[in-house]
């Protein structure tokens, strides 16, 4: 049984009609999972307290945060990483990312204390905030904030991060702590923000070995990106054995995506949302906690991020989305809408298919091997 999370007030989070991070994709999404007859009974969670923020961000960095919630910025504000093109500043903005903190905190609270096995946080997934930092379109580090709460209940956490952007700021934030395990499948950060999560990127200290980053190329697809999840993901988890996976479920890998380069479609997101769910019943007794993240064509996003919803729930897929649906958004977008969830089957013109593949196959072999020399050590 599933536990779904979500409050009004994640809509709060908003950099303003347009940027790309906007909570019309939430608000698409659960108004899709309505008309097909799944509308969400969420549980609504309280926002995080300025104590749960400062888990893993320092008190200075918060500090800012709270100064420029009255929509000015304050000076230095961008030595924080507030008040540029990608976070710009807005008035109580520490209200609405402490909203967004506090949904996943909440699911990993019910995890820990035993009251949920699956969560959905339909929010969240801000995995580019650092210690002392915004970036990213993220102002609080909500999935870092969480496993910070379940090591404290001493559950051994695996992070898996499928959106097309590096996990950056989940995985420097734990990179010393040898129990928690990040996983990253990501566009390379030589053609991507943030420039980082290159496979030599393992950890340090006794948390060396506990980093893996498979960076794709440019242009992969589906295939091949399921092939490098396959070979890393399963391996790694076997040789952790979590208590607990918490997964950033960003849809920003598929093809149409505006602000990337890799070829996923929904076919390929419900096979990847499908092994997540399998992982976690082999190796966490179905502890599984997934937030939102990434994911700029709305057409795309809703679509993809409610099949996870129905997934998660056990839920059959539909295929053919209600017409009133795609009338009723259809009326307010440039894009036209896919009348399917899934997209229509597709070939892509790629070139040096064949050199991406392999490409790919070597950076997941080398992923392994960088971490198995202190894996065996260990």
């Amino acid at each position: 049984m599933a536990t779904l999370l979500f409050h009004d007030r994640y809509y709060e989070y908003n950099f303003g009609p347009e940027h790309p991070f906007s909570p019309v994709r939430q608000e698409m999404t659960i108004d899709l999972l309505d008309a097909l007859g799944h509308a969400i009974d969420p549980v609504e969670p309280p926002p995080a307290t300025r104590d749960d923020v400062c888990r893993v961000h320092s008190e200075q960095f918060v500090g800012k945060v709270e100064a420029a919630s009255d929509g000015t910025p304050p000076p230095q504000a961008r030595s924080f990483g507030l008040n540029t093109g990608d976070v710009p500043v807005f008035a109580d903005m520490d209200t609405a990312a402490r909203g967004l903190v506090g949904g996943t905190l909440h699911g990993a609270r019910l995890i820990a204390e035993g009251d949920a096995t699956r969560v959905l946080q339909l929010g969240g997934g801000l995995h580019h905030a650092r210690e002392d930092r915004a970036s990213g379109f993220c102002v609080y580090n909500d999935l870092s904030v969480a496993i910070d709460a379940l090591r404290e209940c001493d559950l051994r956490v695996a992070y898996v991060d499928v959106d097309v952007h590096h996990g950056d700021g989940v995985q420097f934030l734990h990179y010393e702590d040898p129990e928690v395990l990040t996983v990253s499948l990501h566009e390379t950060g030589r053609a991507l923000y943030p420039g980082t999560g290159h496979v030599e990127e393992i950890g340090k200290g006794i948390g060396k070995g506990f980093s893996l980053n498979v960076p794709l190329a440019p242009y992969t697809e589906a295939d091949s990106y399921l092939d490098a999840f396959k070979r890393v993901v399963p391996y790694a988890l076997q040789h952790f054995q979590p208590d607990v996976i918490v997964a950033q479920c960003g849809a920003d890998a598929h093809f149409n995506d505006p602000l990337a380069d890799l070829l996923l479609t929904t076919q390929a997101y419900e096979q990847l949302f499908g092994r997540l769910l399998a992982l976690a019943d082999e190796h966490t007794e179905d502890r599984l906690l997934c937030t939102l993240g990434g994911g700029y064509r709305l057409d795309a996003v809703s679509r993809i991020w409610a099949m996870l919803a129905l997934l998660i729930q056990d839920v059959d897929l539909p295929e053919t989305l209600p017409e009133s649906y795609r009338e009723r958004w259809q009326s307010r977008l440039d894009d036209p809408l896919t009348p399917t969830l899934h997209d229509p089957e597709r070939t892509f013109e790629v070139d040096r298919r064949s050199s991406i593949e392999a490409q790919n196959e070597r950076t997941s072999e080398q992923a392994l091997e960088q971490v198995a020399a202190h894996w065996h050590h260990a």
